[in-house]
């Protein structure tokens, strides 16, 4: 698997297909792997005439692990991405992101425009400016030392994801509490390329597409129908979605 030094971290990454590059972020306690490979999302996008280059965040996957939570805000993370693509010697791509990875692909796109041709925001609405992201009890279930003593059930969900993954619980539960930013509506109202909004209509987690849409000149929000947080990434609508999105993206 290829990695590369961003900064002092190794970041392990994979890199397929030829054509437009599109990168891809994963959520919180997931992988490149899990997030883009299992879900066929690698297959749909290369089959599609796309490079496409997927990394592990930073504690996560077989990236380096972390246990500072300074380490995972979440501008350094967007900053991985964007070194990545100076490895990679790629001037600019599209990016998806999931959840915690659209957070990253939203500030990687306020802090660097000139890197990202269009933006895909999965499973992230409104709450990119209304909320910090995932709440702080999931990094106490995920340090509990008997998963069965987690009362919180969203605690209890991402603990049993995150052995699933077999992620590093002291990592994870770091990057919970060092990623918590959120961008102002003034942010998202000055960025100036494509973005599309994609949340399950049964997503209790991201907030509504359409009210961040409405906030990001030109956006489009799409609904995954009869989706939660953990199924709409691998949605057929949301894949359909994505890919006349990118074929009608300038």
């Amino acid at each position: 698997m290829p990695s590369f030094k961003s900064g002092d971290v190794e970041i392990s990454y994979i890199d397929e297909g030829t054509g437009d590059p599109v990168v891809l972020v994963h959520g919180f306690a997931s992988n490149k792997e899990v997030n883009w490979v299992s879900t066929a999302w690698v297959t749909t996008l290369t089959q599609a005439g796309r490079r496409v280059i997927a990394l592990d965040n930073r504690g996560h996957g077989q990236s380096g692990k972390l246990y500072d939570p300074a380490a995972y805000h979440t501008d350094k993370m967007a900053d991985d991405v964007r070194a990545l693509l100076d490895h990679l010697k790629i001037g600019r791509a599209d990016v998806m992101g999931y959840s915690m990875g659209a957070r990253i692909t939203a500030y990687l796109t306020v802090t660097h425009p000139e890197r990202v041709r269009s933006a895909v925001l999965g499973g992230l609405g409104i709450k990119l400016v209304s909320g910090v992201g995932l709440p702080e009890s999931i990094a106490h279930a995920l340090e509990a030392p008997n998963p069965d003593s987690i009362t919180d059930p969203t605690g209890r969900v991402f603990r049993a994801f995150a052995q699933q993954t077999k992620s590093d619980l002291k990592a994870l539960a770091a990057c919970i509490r060092g990623s918590r930013q959120v961008l102002s509506p003034e942010q998202v109202g000055a960025i100036g390329i494509p973005v599309l909004v994609a949340v399950g209509t049964k997503d209790n987690v991201a907030g509504s597409p359409q009210e961040l849409a409405a906030l990001i000149p030109g956006a489009e929000a799409l609904d995954i129908p009869d989706r939660d947080h953990m199924l709409a990434v691998g949605d057929k609508v949301y894949k359909s979605g994505v890919l006349a999105f990118l074929d009608r993206r300038p």
